[in-house]
């Protein structure tokens, strides 16, 4: 008498892996079943998981060359309301495990695009992110896809994630804890900076231009720079921040970039002009002021590395805008979508300078600030 995982009716968390297609090998000396979407793994005798997860087990018995699996009720029960608020809970917990994501199930830039959405660990993100943007720039990987992303990005269970306006007031970098505060502000940024990249490629794989032209290969290989941009923006943070005495994820962060994606989900355009040339040029704007904060209190080693962000966040402007224009030629539209899309009005001072180095006059944005 042993347990095991049921076969045919029961599935691999969401979306839904059939296990019964998955193969099984010996891992640690245990028969374990393998995911085929996910490659998570589950232990057959006791239904447990490298990642964390658990599958349900139900009580087996071998005679002759038949399995016999005995599941009373369990697969007719419907659970009642309270019930099944406790599973979603549950559910919850589970999407988010603190282990790096499976292997794609095929070698394409989407699959893996996917792979690093899914991975929660920040340090492991900008593993892969290195890793797969190398591949695709030298030709080893070739091959764009299609998948669909999931709606939200994976992250370790133990960051604490507020709603915009609750994460620690920042200061103005005279005080080490201020100085701490800014620089795990720009970590968070630039960690969500790198799901929505790789978020934009795996999204929009399909997208065409004019209904019938698809995207051409550069703009996958654009994204995939910014990419590794924003994880070495993030490498550089997080290890300043040690260097300091604190490490990411010591303080609250909010998600309002992620609220943009998901605002603009539905369209690539929509998409250019909020994240990629409103959101992104105001970190130009912002720029100036905090710069000269750090040097101010003689911290001169994070305003070296802010200065390196900035001259490379130019070029994700530039991005935005080359991909925008390519798509639509109209600034006209740009200014509709981001009325649409954009709570408010765009607020000065504008890093002028770095927006023109960007390709972005003041037609584009000076439109978009509220009367006087």
């Amino acid at each position: 008498m042993t347990s095991a995982l049921i076969p045919n009716q029961y599935s691999c968390i969401p979306p839904g892996g059939p296990l019964e297609l998955g193969d099984i090998e010996d891992l640690d000396g245990y028969p374990t079943v393998f995911c085929p979407w996910h490659n998570y793994d589950f232990n057959l005798k006791t239904g447990e998981s490298s990642t964390g997860l658990q599958q349900q087990t139900y009580e087996v018995q071998v005679v002759g060359s038949e399995v016999y699996i005995n599941i009373d009720v369990e697969l007719s029960r419907k659970p009642n309301s309270d019930q099944a608020s406790d599973e979603t809970n549950i559910r919850k917990t589970e999407l988010s495990p603190d282990a790096i994501a499976p292997r794609p199930s095929s070698d394409t830039l989407c699959n893996w695009a996917v792979t690093i959405l899914c991975t929660p660990d920040p340090e492991k993100k900008v593993r892969l992110t290195l890793e797969v943007a190398d591949r695709w720039i030298t030709g080893d990987l070739s091959d764009i896809g299609e998948c669909t992303p999931p709606d939200e990005p994976v992250h370790t269970k133990d960051l604490k994630v507020v709603a915009v306006g609750k994460t620690r007031k920042l200061g103005k970098a005279g005080s080490l804890g201020s100085r701490v505060s800014l620089l795990h502000s720009l970590a968070n940024i630039e960690q969500w900076a790198i799901d929505l990249s790789w978020d934009i490629i795996a999204r929009f794989s399909r997208s065409c231009v004019d209904g019938e032209r698809p995207l051409p290969k550069e703009f996958f290989t654009d994204f995939v720079k910014v990419a590794a941009d924003e994880a070495k923006h993030y490498k550089l943070l997080a290890e300043r921040l040690l260097s300091l005495g604190s490490f990411f994820g010591s303080q609250p962060v909010h998600n309002g970039l992620w609220q943009s994606a998901q605002e603009t989900s539905h369209s690539l355009l929509s998409r250019l002009a909020i994240v990629h040339m409103v959101h992104e040029a105001r970190g130009l704007d912002v720029h100036p002021k905090t710069h000269a904060r750090f040097l101010s209190a003689g911290d001169k080693e994070s305003a070296d590395l802010l200065e390196v962000l900035y001259t490379e966040e130019i070029t994700h402007v530039a991005t935005g805008i080359q991909w925008f224009s390519f798509i639509c030629d109209s600034i006209t539209t740009f200014h509709e979508l981001v009325r649409k899309h954009f709570k408010g009005y765009l607020k000065p001072p504008f890093d002028t300078s770095g927006r023109e180095q960007a390709g972005m006059t003041e037609a584009w944005y000076l439109p978009l600030v509220k009367p006087s």
